[in-house]
Order: structure tokens, then sequence, then C-alpha cells
């Protein structure tokens, strides 16, 4: 095992990755989720690694799918009204490595973020995408390369 101060244990047999584009195939489309988790989930890696990114297949493999993009009210005042919104990101990741299949994994990430109702979701929404982004990349990251 190779170890990094990033806490990555990332096999020294293991020199490239590849991360395909994640569709947005949950019933209310974000136009540039796609990309902007795409690229934040390649930065991650390549910020924090020395894996080579290859088109390809390469030694290990990131593939998926945005599966859930909503918001639900979860406070509920004594007039009926939410006081907050809760807007909920859902991302199924497929994780092959082919040096060690035993590290293999596909598992559903979630992550939401509060705000409140009184707020119109449109003006919050790229701050609430960012955040849920990178919360989600930071433990899908984990769950890869972080083996403790």
């Amino acid at each position: 095992m190779s170890y990094s101060f990033t806490g990555a244990s990332i096999s020294p047999d293991v020199k490239t990755v590849s991360v395909q584009y994640f569709p947005n195939r949950a019933r209310i489309i974000n136009p540039t989720m796609s990309q902007e988790f795409t690229d934040a989930l390649k930065d991650k890696i390549r910020g924090q690694t020395n894996l080579v990114f290859v088109n390809d297949l390469g030694d290990v493999n990131f593939v998926g799918e945005i599966t859930d993009y909503r918001t639900d009210p979860v406070a509920i005042a004594g007039d009926d009204r939410a006081n907050l919104t809760r807007f909920t990101v859902t991302i199924r990741v497929k994780y092959s490595n082919a040096i060690d299949v035993e590290q293999d994994f596909e598992r559903v990430f979630t992550k939401y973020e509060d705000f409140d109702s009184s707020q119109d979701f449109s003006s919050v929404e790229q701050s609430l995408v960012e955040e849920i982004i990178e919360a989600i990349t930071e433990e899908i990251f984990n769950a890869a390369f972080v083996n403790w």
C-alpha cells in the first residue's frame, strides 16, 4: 500500500483512473449538475492522488448517475407552512478496481442541505449544489481510496 498526506491508501500498482460522465436521470434536471459533478470528482482525484486520467478503462474506474434532485418541506410551523426546505441530491456510483477487485463497490450517496423556506430556491440553488457536490465527492473519494 502507498499512503499519502490526504489519507489515501492506493496500491502502487494502480496507475490510471477513469471517471465517466455522470448523467442526470433525476425527475428534476439541473442542466449543469452532471458536468459540475463529473468535473468535481475528477478534480478531487487529481488534487489528492498521482493517478493518470484515461478515457477508456483505467486501473480504477468510476461510473454512475444522478438519480435524485429534489426539495421537500421539513420543519412545519403552527400555521402548516414549512419553515425549512430540504434540498436532496442522490448519486449512484459504481467503482471498479482492476488491480484489487475486492475494493469494488456500487453504492448510493445522498446528501442534503436545508434552507429557509422564505428563500426562493433558485436564489440559493447554486450554492447548495456546490456544497452537496463537495460533500459527495469527499465521500466517494474516501470510499474508494481511504481504507482505514
